[in-house]
């Protein structure tokens, strides 16, 4: 028999090993990457060295790029893609339960929804400029339609998860429509709805450039932008890893998020 607390240091080494594997991987990319750009095998104008970016960084911070410091840049993108967010959550969620739960709804609606779901946000961002301007509008609207679909469809599927025994136990009690679908519908459809808002968060990040092209004069997707056109390839991959920085912690906050409100999640 294997004592118990040698059980639970083996069980949490083997949690622990990807983490260990993950930060390998990243260190032997790193060691790649120094390895390739310090002996000269690719020009830094395809990629240049590590310090090279550390250094665009660091005058990013100081504002000697595009004028402005690269908190300001980070915080309006944040304002943009957060807000966009945030309202694609407010609309999406309850679309998408109203879809589930009325099939009249869901015929009337679908057809729109999935028409433009799979449009690429640079497509449509023409009709967006010629509706709305060149302002912030524009620019939260691009982010919020990619953000949308994702969400209530996710929040359409949700709802199909809640067993009809429930719903019928919860109408025997007395429980209004209402109610059933606070307390029955909609606890069975939250680990379907925070999915559909990590992927709807994924795409609002993938769509900030999209939307930063219009008219921007800050902003991380603009500063990239403006970058690429003078071949500053350094400031390109800083603002692609700032970029991902703040998305892979967003993404961990939803997982910690979906930790905390659907704890039962692949245990049932």
């Amino acid at each position: 028999m294997v004592p118990l607390g040698r059980l639970r240091r083996r069980m949490q080494g083997f949690r622990s090993q990807p983490a260990l594997i993950s930060l390998a991987a990243i260190l032997a990319a790193l060691a790649l990457w120094a390895a390739l750009t310090g002996q000269g095998v690719v020009k830094p104008l395809f990629l240049p060295k590590i310090d090279t970016v550390f250094q665009a960084f660091l005058d990013a911070v100081d504002g000697r790029i595009d004028g402005a410091p690269l908190a300001e840049h980070i915080a309006v993108s944040l304002l943009r893609v957060v807000g966009a967010f945030l309202l694609a959550a407010l609309i999406g969620i309850p679309v998408g339960l109203a879809t589930g739960l009325s099939t009249s709804l869901r015929a009337a609606l679908d057809p729109f929804i999935e028409f433009y779901r799979p449009l690429p946000p640079l497509a449509y961002l023409p009709l967006v400029i010629i509706w709305f301007g060149i302002g912030e509008t524009s620019k939260v609207l691009l982010i919020f339609f990619a953000c949308f679909a994702p969400v209530a469809l996710a929040a359409r599927a949700g709802v199909s998860a809640a067993a009809a025994d429930q719903v019928n136990a919860a109408r025997a009690l007395g429980a209004s429509r209402w109610q059933v679908v606070v307390h029955v519908v909609l606890p069975a459809a939250l680990p379907d709805i925070l999915v559909g808002l990590r992927i709807g968060m994924g795409v609002g990040w993938t769509t900030l450039v999209a939307a930063e092209m219009v008219a921007a004069s800050t902003g991380i997707g603009q500063m990239v932008l403006n970058a690429s056109n003078f071949l500053r390839t350094d400031i390109v991959l800083m603002g692609i890893f700032v970029i991902g920085f703040f998305a892979t912690l967003f993404e961990f906050g939803m997982r910690w998020l979906e930790r905390r409100l659907v704890p039962w999640k692949g245990k049932v």
